[in-house]
């Protein structure tokens, strides 16, 4: 929940259509906050996306990674299934050392 010191706060007045209104007492009643806490944190909503639309995209990186991950994917589906080794296989030399003894 946004909470700020009253003192912190600056009053502003604007117009909404009747439409924003009613949708404004709606979801301040069905959420137990007030209308200016709804604005407000739609107004937080606005500068994070606006935050997300300034990076920069490098397509061609973009297309590149992503046509990895596609090829990536591509082999796994070819990669033959299943276990095709025993775990005697993978201690052979360590197994016959230890019983030479």
């Amino acid at each position: 929940m946004y909470v700020k010191w009253q003192s912190a706060m600056i009053r502003k007045q604007v117009y909404i259509e009747p439409r924003h209104e009613r949708m404004l007492k709606r979801r301040a009643r069905q959420r137990g906050v007030t209308e200016a806490e709804i604005i407000r944190e739609a107004l937080d909503g606005v500068e994070t996306v606006a935050v997300v639309r300034r990076r920069e995209v490098d397509e061609a990186a973009a297309r590149k990674a992503l046509g990895f991950m596609r090829a990536l994917g591509a082999s796994l589906d070819r990669a033959p299934r299943g276990r095709g080794w025993t775990r005697e296989s993978l201690y052979g030399d360590r197994i016959s050392r230890w019983t030479k003894s």
